[in-house]
């Protein structure tokens, strides 16, 4: 029996990343697996490319648990793709050498440019035979077509649970709200006693904007933010930037407004909006697509996880 194949096959990850694997000079049993043994030069091999970026990120001991952790992801992938073969092989499924072949061709064209030579000369450098490489990638292809075959087609999500998704997740559908800021900040100077007469400024300069002076130089003159000299813009800002009650004022004024004075942590606080934009949320009709296929995405991994934990229920594996 030929089991059909999944179109649009991922570069294989000897062909993308063992190539750089560094090489392991103790080797030995990781696992046994039924009657398949993988050994530690695999495991390094899978998670070389991973172990190179953790070296460069992390140093002593929080390496060595980065390092332990990506090991032990690598031998449980390799450990189910074993056990995934296996079953293949009990099914007595057959791949066609020649669609293994048409790989082949499609990895020299697309990593090697079509150059066979310097494929082969890559292969010998890392000390592959063609014969292994081929092997792999037969195996790459059995793991895609069981993987495909051990999920349904055509899932069908009821229109309740994309409702609920929809409601439960509502922020995944909101665009990002954002204010163009102005700001005014007057400190009350409480410590020596002059927070009257600071509170008397504010709102001196709450009634000039209110009479048509410009905001921009009002905030030149009077602010003492950050953002005096810039006539107190804040260009585009979105929500956890300013403190909470700054915020809820903020986001609330309408565009060209000016807020009212606003007492917070020991100044006082004048805000104009220039502009706002985002904040609309999309429709259940507009969102329910996306949802839909977002929901058939976990249903699918949801089947080949309890697929692969069936297939571990009833195989022999030790790790060592």
């Amino acid at each position: 029996m030929v089991l059909p194949l999944v179109a649009g096959l991922a570069l294989s990850p000897l062909c993308r990343a063992a190539f750089s694997a560094e090489p392991q000079v103790v080797d030995g049993i990781a696992a046994v697996v039924n009657t398949d043994v993988i050994t530690y030069s695999q495991v390094r091999s899978l998670s070389a490319p991973r172990e190179k970026l953790l070296r460069s990120q992390y140093t002593g001991e929080e390496l060595q648990k980065q390092l332990k952790e990506v090991r032990e992801l690598a031998l449980k992938d390799l450990v189910d793709r074993r056990l995934i073969v296996q079953a293949f092989k009990k099914e007595s499924y057959e791949i066609p050498d020649h669609f293994v072949d048409q790989r082949m061709h499609e990895i020299i064209r697309e990593s090697f440019g079509g150059d066979r030579n310097t494929f082969i000369k890559t292969l010998e450098a890392q000390n592959y035979t063609l014969g292994e490489f081929k092997e792999k990638e037969m195996e790459s292809m059995i793991v895609q077509a069981m993987r495909g075959k051990n999920v349904k087609k055509n899932l069908i999500i009821s229109p309740p649970k994309i409702e609920e998704y929809y409601n439960k997740h509502r922020d995944e559908f909101t665009t990002k709200e954002q204010i163009k800021l102005r700001m005014i900040m007057i400190p009350s100077h409480a410590d020596t006693g002059n927070s009257a007469a600071q509170k008397a400024m504010a709102e001196e300069v709450l009634g000039k904007l209110a009479s048509g002076a410009g905001f921009e130089r009002m905030a030149q003159i009077y602010s003492e933010d950050s953002t005096r000299d810039l006539g107190g813009d804040w260009g585009w800002i979105g929500r956890k930037t300013l403190a909470a009650p700054l915020e809820n004022v903020a986001f609330k004024v309408p565009v060209g407004r000016i807020s009212n004075i606003i007492d917070y942590a020991g100044n006082y606080y004048i805000l104009k909006v220039d502009d706002k934009q985002g904040g609309d949320t999309r429709s259940l009709a507009e969102a329910r697509p996306e949802i839909e296929k977002k929901l058939i995405q976990l249903e699918a991994q949801g089947l080949q996880e309890r697929w692969i934990a069936s297939l571990r229920a009833k195989a022999y594996i030790r790790t060592f």
